[in-house]
Order: C-alpha cells, then structure tokens, then sequence
C-alpha cells in the first residue's frame, strides 16, 4: 500500500490563492507522480482555498487523479501543529475514509505538523516544503496494519530536474532529508 503526504504551505491563511508558483509546481509534481506511476485511489486534504486549487490542477494535468474518491477535511487545515498530533489525526482519518482495496492515499496539507507527521511515520527525519511529497510504502493487509510498516520510499520535490525519475531519492536528497 502507499501513502503519500503532499505539503503546501506553511503560512495560515485558510483563504489565500495558489501563487503562480504554485500553480506551476502543482502541475509539475502531479506529472512525476504520474511518471512515478503513484496514482492515488483516495484523496484527503485540507479545505482551504490553496489546496482546492491545487488538487484541480493535479487533476486537469493527470485525468486518472479525476477516479480517486475525494474527501476535504476542515481539520487537516488546523491539525498543522508540531505536537504529535497530526499523524494521529491522519491516521484516523486514512483508517476511516479508507477502504482495505485502496492501495495508493493522497494527503495534501500544510507545514510543519505534516512534516513531522512523515517523519513519525517512517522513522526518517523529513524536511518538506512547499508542494513537496512524501512517498510512504508499506504492506499490510489493512490501512491499520500498514502503519506499523510504513517506509519512505523517496521525497518529490517540484524544482528537481532529473527526466529519468522526478525524484530524489534518499541517497541523492543529502540535507534535504
């Protein structure tokens, strides 16, 4: 099963726009997810304005994220604290809107909470910034399960250049992780 966080920003402002840049990276990290063949099946994000808008574009530049079922969260937009308590709540909340034949969950959210929350799940310490992904795998029969195996197979970034693969994995990321 895979699991991936995507963190949009770090500022609170629950109705500002995506800024051009982040238009361009939303773009951008949808297509190496894409390329990266992680598609997700279910959809769990903030309700704020930025990642409404994020999400949109995600999915007018890869039709398949349009199949995943989507579900925005009010509380993924105040979670974003560094108490813990964010991978609790996303813990929860995949178990409860998940299902055991979704394989691939998308979490979109804000900083710093979601970092730490990568960095609980997978026993790495993760550094995320704006439009970053964290890909997490796992295997497990249920979403439960899962979490007790969870592994970070690579960290998306939308700025890196690399055409064979869109990411950088744990080897190359250095200070980055």
């Amino acid at each position: 099963m895979n699991f991936f966080l995507i963190v949009l920003i770090k500022k609170i402002d629950h109705d500002r726009p995506l800024s051009k840049s982040g238009e361009l990276d939303a773009a951008k990290v949808s297509q190496k997810l894409q390329h990266l063949g992680w598609i997700p099946q279910l959809i769990l994000s903030s309700d704020a304005l930025r990642t409404k808008e994020t999400l949109k574009i995600m999915q007018q530049q890869v039709p398949d994220f349009l199949d995943a079922e989507v579900h925005f969260i009010s509380s993924f937009y105040s979670i974003a604290a560094m108490d813990g308590q964010t991978a609790d709540h996303l813990q929860q909340a995949i178990c409860n809107y998940s299902r055991d034949d979704i394989l691939t969950v998308m979490c979109m959210g804000h900083n710093k909470g979601w970092e730490e929350a990568a960095s609980m799940f997978s026993g790495a310490s993760i550094e995320l910034n704006t439009c970053n992904a964290a890909l997490l795998e796992a295997a497990g029969k249920s979403w439960a399960e899962c979490f007790r195996t969870l592994v970070l197979a690579s960290v998306l970034f939308p700025w890196v250049q690399e055409i064979s693969s869109g990411l950088m994995n744990l080897e190359m990321a250095g200070e980055g992780l």
